[in-house]
Formats: structure tokens, C-alpha cells, sequence
């Protein structure tokens, strides 16, 4: 592959490294020129292009992507189609996720063109959830790199997510004197909701005296008719022959391991009996934060065996204690249904195609169109509406007197979108999960239609680019995820977030909402064709 400035006379095949425009025709990044297009950017007066150039042996990066994707091995996981150069592989049903480092690390080193990326290793998982992405790093590959890349993948599975299964779990409880029934009652109910998010029930649960031989009867007991016992010891592990360890033993089973390289976590006991697990909980099982017991549990839901060996492994990233930003899952998460969303509305153009008259200030039922906008949104599921001003600032924040708006003047406007995008985003608040970009200048869009947007992104999770559309196109609003905000800083000039819908590779969620999600008024006619009325 080549790349760089080319001819226009010879750029026929090749792929755009840049937007390029011809009169009204804009062509996007990593577009392959045609004869056609060729010739309308010569007729525009464009003399050269910086492209790429593929050779005969290449392969674009859609293919290549594709390609080697196709050639994996994987469980639990879906694939989704090639797009600027990536292909995202996603988890099928919450579990724990696998992979081949090795393989991985394989792949990876073979050219800096080819790139895969992948969640840790025995990383929990929700159904959805990103787990992988073959990313191809220029706009073509050698099939030769390509074909090293899938004869790796050929040689076994690469990655998996192993769903959490069913499982019936029995709890052991043991009591010594001054221990309050409501810790243990505690302790169920956390019990259970660690399970409820994995799928496991809560079958049975017996309370024995702190000593050895009524622990081993009720581990016995229990193991008949459930697929892992957990024991909570009211005195914690002292020694390796103590209370929990002896039990197991003498119930006629084995000891894994006693004490694991795990903080919080450090007193696990893992045990086996008949096939089955038994766990000998550390104190810290009884919190709903995260610790040792929960990395050891959620494998054994999910299928995965559990070796001393593999505890043992579980002390690099295992001091949890000491990370005050730790995400801790077990403690009870926002709903979907809350994820925060912030509007940005953008006032600050200059209405040029107008020639002259402001159109955010065009009277529509009495009311200026900017205030409309606002008002709507306002009305909507936001919890933030943040209106950027610049061109005639004074005017706008007077027509929008008494709605309860943040305004975010940005002196930049006039050198293009992303500075207006930058310049709203600054002032949502840092839990926010999402903005919606609204355009001042669509008068019918309604509450109802930027709730639908709001509905569709928190279903989603939160992770993915909702974008309204008609009849198939798309069309504004559009609302983005937090993970894109870093990527917004970056744009400059005339850029918005069509580019990186188009560049970032995320999900795309389009919710028909009809018309309005097409008719803007950037011309005279199409403002009084609308019901507006210009008002200077």
C-alpha cells in the first residue's frame, strides 16, 4: 500500500485519507474513489488527494478485519460487521470471560497493522458487553499479514465468555456466643444478591455451633443436594488445621487451598466433596464489596475450575483494599433506567444561508424557535440542558429569559462545530453517562421524540451512539456516550458528531422519530415553508 498526496488524474481505487468536498458533494474518510468521483473533484478544481493506494496483494480494512475475525474460535461471543477498519465482538449472556494471552500476544506482534484488544482475563462480564476488537490500524494490509494472522487463530479457541449457569448453592453458618442473629440474616441477604446477579439460588442454610464435627455434618448434609457449599466461620481462619479446613476434611473431602493472595479475601478456604465446591467465605463475604470469595465464586458459577494454583496466581491486581477508585459491582448499581443524560443545544451559529436574519429568533406560535428548542428540551427526560451562545450571544440568552438553562458562551464559534460541541460538554456534571446533541434551528422535534433517544440509549446500557432517523436516514438529534467525550476534546474546525459516529466504531442505535429528525430551516424558504416568521 501506498499513501499520500496522489494526482487527482490517477487517484481513481484509491481511499480517501481525508473529508474531501466537490461543490455540494461531500466524500468521507476512507472512501474509494470511482471514475465518477474523480471527475467531479477535478471539475471542483481539486488537483490532488492524500489516499491510499492498495496494492494488488492488499487487502482493505474492512476485509483484513473481518477476515481475521472470521478465522476465530470463540464461545458466548457475537461478532459484528466490519466498520472503519474494526470489527467488535460482543458477550452473548453475562459470565466470565477467557482468553489465549498468549495467542493474543502472538497476533500482536506479527505487525503493528493488526491489532486486537481484549477485556482481562477472567473478567465478569454483563450480556452486551464488549469484550474484544480487531482493529486494522491503516486503511489496507498485506493478505500475506492477514493469512499469519488466521492461521494463529486456526489453532484453538481464542476467547470465550462461560455463562453463569443455575447453580443450587446450600450456606453453613456457625454461631459462637454474642453473635446477633441480625448479622447472620445480613449475611443471607447479601449472600443472595451476590448470587441473584449470577444466576445461583440460595437452596438451604444450616446453623451449627463453631466447632468441627457439627460444621462436617452439615457439609455433608448439604453437598447431596446443591452444587456448592459456602461456610461462614464466626471466627475467622487462625491456622490451617482450624474449624472450616478440619471440616472439610472430616466430612471426607479435600483442601484446595487455605488462604488465598487476595485483599480483602485473604482467609478463603476452597475445598472439594463429592464433585462438588466448598467455600470457607472470609469475613469480608459478609460486605457487598468486592473481595477474594467473589473472584473464587463467580468462576465456579461459570463453569471454570478453580485449582490452588490458579489461587495462587490471583496476587498481581489482588490488593483491592488500597483502591479507594476501585468499581466495587456488588454494591447495589444505578439503574439503566437512571443513566444521566445531558443536552447540549446549539445556538451559536450565524445563520448565514439567511442572509442576515437571526432564524433561532424566527417567531414560531409566538414563540422565538431557540426557546421552542429549549423549552422541549427542557421538558424531556435530561437532566441538564446546556444552550451554547455566540453569534448574537445577548440576543439569545434574552429570548430564553426564565427557562432554567445553563448557558455556555463560546467566543470560538466562528472557527466551526467543535468548538461549540467542546464548549457545552464542559458544563455537564461528571455523572453524566450521555449528551444529546440538539440543533437550535428543528422545530419539530418534541419532548416525547428526545425522550424516545433517552429510552433507547439507557436500554442500551449507556455504550452506544442513538441516533434519530426517517425513513431509514438518519438525522439529529443524536446522543452520545461518555466514552466519546475524550474523542469530542480532540475535534477541530467544522467537525461534529457525524465524524465520530463514523470513526469511533461504537454501536448504532437509529430510533425512527419521523420527520422530525429531518427538517431543519436554514434557508428563508424553508423556515416560512415550516410556519416561521423572521423577525429582522
Amino acid at each position: 500500500m501506498k499513501f499520500g498526496p496522489i494526482p487527482i488524474e490517477t487517484a481513481e481505487g484509491a481511499v480517501l485519507a481525508h473529508s474531501t468536498t466537490a461543490g455540494e458533494r461531500r466524500f468521507r474518510k476512507a472512501h474509494r474513489l470511482s471514475a465518477e468521483d474523480v471527475a467531479l473533484l477535478r471539475t471542483a478544481g481539486v488537483s490532488e488527494v492524500v489516499a491510499a493506494v492498495l496494492a494488488e496483494d492488499d487487502l482493505g480494512e474492512d476485509a483484513a478485519a473481518q477476515t481475521i475475525a472470521g478465522s476465530m474460535a470463540f464461545r458466548g461471543i457475537e461478532a459484528k460487521p466490519a466498520a472503519t477498519g474494526r470489527v467488535n465482538l460482543h458477550a452473548k449472556a453475562p459470565g466470565i470471560f477467557t482468553v489465549d494471552a498468549v495467542a493474543i500476544d502472538a497476533i500482536n506482534a506479527i505487525d503493528p497493522a493488526i491489532t486486537i484488544a481484549t477485556l482481562a482475563q477472567h473478567a465478569p462480564v454483563e450480556k452486551g458487553q464488549m469484550v474484544a476488537t480487531v482493529k486494522i490500524i491503516p486503511f489496507a494490509v498485506g493478505s500475506a499479514l492477514v493469512d499469519a494472522a488466521t492461521e494463529i487463530c486456526a489453532a484453538g479457541e481464542i476467547f470465550a465468555v462461560n455463562a453463569y449457569r443455575p447453580v443450587r448453592v446450600g450456606v453453613i453458618q456457625t454461631v459462637l456466643p454474642g453473635i446477633k442473629p441480625s448479622v447472620l440474616d445480613k449475611t443471607l441477604r447479601v449472600t443472595e444478591a451476590r448470587l441473584a446477579r449470577t444466576g445461583g439460588r440460595l437452596t438451604a442454610e444450616r446453623r451449627t455451633a463453631h466447632e468441627i464435627a457439627p460444621v462436617a455434618e452439615a457439609t455433608a448434609s448439604l453437598v447431596r443436594d446443591n452444587d456448592v457449599v459456602v461456610i461462614f466461620g464466626a471466627s475467622a481462619m487462625s491456622d490451617f488445621a482450624d474449624v472450616i479446613p478440619a471440616a472439610i476434611e472430616k466430612a471426607g473431602g479435600t483442601v484446595v487451598r487455605a488462604g488465598m493472595p487476595v485483599d480483602p479475601g485473604n482467609l478463603l478456604v476452597l475445598g472439594a466433596l463429592g464433585g462438588k465446591h466448598i467455600i470457607g467465605a472470609p469475613g469480608c463475604a459478609r460486605s457487598p464489596k468486592e473481595n477474594g470469595f467473589d473472584w473464587v465464586l463467580d468462576r465456579l458459577i461459570a463453569g471454570l475450575d478453580v485449582t490452588a494454583r490458579d489461587i495462587a496466581g490471583m496476587g498481581v491486581g489482588g490488593l483491592l483494599m488500597e483502591i479507594p477508585t476501585r468499581p466495587q459491582p456488588r454494591e447495589p448499581l444505578p439503574a439503566k433506567s437512571q443513566l444521566k443524560v445531558g443536552i447540549v443545544l446549539l445556538a451559536a451559529g450565524r445563520s448565514s444561508r439567511m442572509g442576515g436574519p437571526n432564524k433561532l429568533l424566527a417567531l414560531f406560535d409566538g414563540k422565538p424557535l431557540v426557546y421552542r428548542t429549549a423549552e422541549r428540551a427542557l421538558g424531556s427526560k435530561a437532566s441538564r440542558t446546556v444552550v451554547v451562545t455566540g453569534h448574537q450571544r445577548e440576543r439569545v440568552r434574552a429570548a430564553l429569559a426564565g427557562l432554567d438553562v445553563i448557558f455556555a458562551d463560546n467566543p470560538d464559534f466562528a472557527d466551526g462545530l467543535s468548538t461549540s460541541l467542546k464548549a457545552g460538554i464542559a458544563y455537564l456534571p461528571e455523572d453524566s453517562a450521555g449528551v444529546m446533541i440538539a440543533l437550535g434551528d428543528m422545530p419539530d422535534i418534541t419532548s416525547d421524540d428526545l425522550d424516545s433517544l433517552i429510552d433507547a440509549f439507557r436500554k442500551g446500557g449507556g455504550n452506544a451512539v442513538v441516533r434519530a432517523s426517517h425513513d431509514g436516514k438518519r438525522g439529529n438529534p443524536v446522543l452520545l456516550p461518555r466514552s466519546l467525550f475524550p474523542a469530542i476534546a480532540h475535534l477541530e474546525g467544522d467537525t461534529g458528531a457525524r465524524h465520530l459516529v463514523e470513526t469511533e466504531g461504537l454501536d448504532v442505535i437509529d430510533v425512527e422519530i419521523g420527520a422530525a429528525a429531518s427538517v431543519d430551516v436554514d434557508t428563508r424558504e424553508a423556515l416560512e415553508g415550516a410556519g416561521g416568521v423572521l423577525q429582522d
